[in-house]
């Protein structure tokens, strides 16, 4: 089969043929259909989600839609045939905390897809049975790749802000590729929402594609919401992890906001008054990917028509660095899509 491998960090993926993958117990192999292209991929290949050489080579992407062709030992055989999406964590299914439902928190995770085993960047991968969330009918399995990272991951988000009818929330960095969706996601939970970003074209976009209300976030120091005579949002929702916006995000918020943070950048901090916590009651939240409920609830907005994914660019493989170029650029409205 072909597939994209990796074999330095930091390096140009190469085209190759390689072995066909077999499942083992517990698993199944998929023919994929699809894989996303995100920023996530980005930052595997330059190592940010891990450098062990041990690890290499690798063929990346974890937002991997596609058909079950093969299960192995263990594994119902009714399966076969299914369209699934893959979970993104390689998560133990049996601590404490999986069991509870939350795998995203798992005690044993073992990694990534696409980081600590092969992703979707090929035509066959193998995936633990238990990765594999069942798409529902009448989703086209292109756009179903934003539904494991790029959607779910707002609504892990919507339900840990606890996100409600008539909240106001401002999405910081809304024309990447989660904010697209972030700012549909708060919507579809009752919100009024306005996106912050920056560029006339990205802005433009954003306001033309999902009637989003916008405001160009280039200075801070300068940005208005338009909330005017009102207490500040009561989410803000900080995909964009710089000083600057996780300041103006603590300054901003109303009474009893809540200021939530995705990011991981290990070079950022921003002060906090804990004075200003308690008198203002603010909470400010970490969120760390989803859970497979939350993934299973992604796809159900999708078929709902209540959230639309956003695939600003898809390509066959050999136009796949097309879209890492636009990734880069900042060119990408939302995901792009490798097609097999």
């Amino acid at each position: 089969m072909k597939a994209f491998r990796l074999h330095h960090w930091d390096q140009a993926l190469t085209l190759e043929e390689v072995a066909r993958p077999a499942p083992g117990e517990g698993e199944m192999l998929l023919e994929v259909i699809a894989c996303g292209v995100g920023q996530t991929v980005l930052n595997c290949i330059r190592g940010d989600l891990g450098q062990d050489r041990a690890d290499l080579p690798r063929t990346p992407g974890h937002e991997v839609v596609g058909t079950v062709v093969e299960v192995g030992p263990g594994v119902d055989r009714s399966r076969m045939g299914e369209i699934v999406v893959a979970y993104f964590y390689l998560f133990c299914g049996a601590c404490p905390r999986c069991l509870a439902g939350t795998e995203d928190l798992c005690e044993r995770l073992a990694g990534y897809l696409g980081v600590n085993r092969d992703g979707g960047y090929a035509e066959l991968v193998t995936i633990p049975a238990r990765n594999a969330i069942r798409l529902p009918q009448g989703i086209d399995p292109v756009l179903a790749t934003a539904i494991p990272d790029a959607i779910a991951t707002p609504v892990h988000v919507a339900r840990r802000a606890r996100i409600r009818p008539q909240d106001r929330v401002a999405v910081v960095a809304a024309g990447g590729g989660v904010g697209v969706h972030m700012v549909q996601v708060a919507r579809a939970y009752g919100a009024d929402v306005v996106g912050l970003d920056v560029g006339a074209d990205k802005l433009a976009r954003l306001e033309s594609t999902l009637g989003v209300a916008v405001v160009d976030s280039s200075d801070f120091s300068l940005v208005r919401l338009p909330w005017r005579g009102t207490p500040g949002p009561d989410v803000v929702i900080d995909l964009l992890g710089s000083p600057a916006s996780l300041g103006w995000a603590l300054g901003a918020l109303g009474t009893a906001g809540r200021l939530v943070v995705l990011t991981t950048f290990r070079e950022v901090e921003v002060p906090v008054s804990p004075r200003e916590l308690v008198l203002r009651e603010l909470s400010v939240l970490g969120s760390r990917y989803a859970t497979r409920y939350e993934v299973d609830l992604a796809a159900r907005l999708v078929q709902s028509g209540r959230v639309k994914p956003i695939v600003g660019r898809r390509e066959d493989p050999g136009s796949l660095e097309a879209i890492h170029d636009d990734l880069r650029a900042g060119r990408l409205l939302g995901r792009g899509a490798l097609v097999w």
